[in-house]
């Protein structure tokens, strides 16, 4: 039986840039870091990683990844504080949960959320 997602890993070209996002949204680095080729940030009880690719690499839209956060509010307020531009403000889904998209600089799309 699956207990849960220990890690999601994402691709990056510019594994600096992609770190100080991360980084201004509040995940916690572990490992790597703006020079690494790997990198992985804590995400609640499991991971984040991120992981260099070739500039030729390329990748259309994949899905979202949603993370459950304390206040969805206060997480976008973090975001446009650090210059991030998330998709809209946080809003009530008909599906029980308060949350907002924002696309990372590499085009991998995420949803903070929290159930209402």
């Amino acid at each position: 039986m699956l207990k849960c997602v220990s890690a999601i890993t994402l691709a990056t070209h510019d594994m600096a840039r992609a770190v100080a996002f991360y980084a201004a949204l509040g995940f916690e680095l572990k490992y790597g870091g703006p020079q690494a080729s790997f990198t992985s940030f804590h995400a609640g009880s499991g991971y984040l990683n991120l992981t260099a690719a070739p500039a030729q690499r390329v990748w259309s839209w994949w899905g979202r990844v949603i993370f459950y956060v304390d206040d969805v509010d206060a997480q976008h307020a973090r975001a446009v504080a650090a210059g991030l531009s998330p998709a809209s403000g946080p809003h009530d889904a008909p599906w029980g949960e308060r949350f907002f998209h924002i696309v990372d600089p590499d085009a991998h799309e995420l949803s903070f959320a929290r159930p209402l």
